[in-house]
């Protein structure tokens, strides 16, 4: 049973999934402006217009509620990049909406890393932040897999896994360096990387015709002589 002081915020405060959604809409918010370490239990409180005693009552404590800031703004994301591997655009297309967002989701990007770096002294947290990676890397896997086979890559010396693997922590490593002012190089190597992917998509296109061709020129069954 909620003591009595707890028992008044409660009954003085908004109904419990507005509070939460308010919460969770300022530490946002305030994990952008400032960085975890500067948000105080008052400050969230009053940026989201509730009691500062709902903070922990709802959440326990500011690094869950942090946590589920990260993981609920992963959810938005993830639905959005699971749209756009899911469409029938060729897989360069989709790499360069991709790096289109790398430059639009920076608030998202400076939140998952100040959790990262919460998380590397405090090994419980850090569990949750493993599963929101693995987040990224399964909306990748299907699209990869396929523009390898597309490419002719599948039965080269990097799985699928391999392949995800490398461009997540190449993404990794650009967002870690944004956030700290950081670009040198960064637009020769996306650059690079996309006229690759255009060569191998021109590349597999003429295959596609190519194989078309042949299977017009190929006589059907029982055409050929003594048949």
């Amino acid at each position: 049973m909620p003591s009595n002081e707890t028992a008044a915020v409660l009954t003085t405060s908004k109904p419990r999934a507005a509070a939460e959604g308010a919460l969770l809409d300022a530490a946002e918010q305030l994990l952008v402006e400032s960085g975890h370490a500067a948000v105080t239990t008052r400050r969230l409180a009053q940026e989201a217009g509730v009691n500062h005693g709902l903070v922990h009552y709802y959440f326990g404590s500011m690094e869950e509620l942090f946590l589920q800031v990260l993981e609920r703004f992963t959810e938005r994301l993830i639905a959005r990049q699971r749209a756009m591997y899911a469409s029938p655009a060729p897989y360069a297309e989709k790499w360069r909406e991709a790096m289109a967002y790398l430059d639009q989701d920076r608030p998202y990007q400076k939140i998952w890393w100040e959790l990262q770096a919460m998380a590397w002294n405090r090994p419980e947290f850090r569990e949750r932040v493993a599963k929101v990676l693995a987040a990224w890397s399964d909306a990748m896997r299907d699209a990869v897999a396929e523009a390898l086979a597309r490419y002719g890559l599948e039965d080269g010396d990097l799985s699928t896994e391999a392949w995800v693997t490398l461009i997540v922590t190449m993404n990794e490593g650009i967002i870690l360096e944004r956030l700290s002012g950081i670009t040198r190089g960064h637009a020769e190597l996306l650059a690079g990387i996309d006229r690759w992917l255009a060569s191998m998509e021109e590349r597999a296109g003429r295959k596609t015709v190519q194989g078309r061709r042949a299977g017009r020129r190929r006589p059907r069954g029982g055409d050929h002589a003594g048949a």
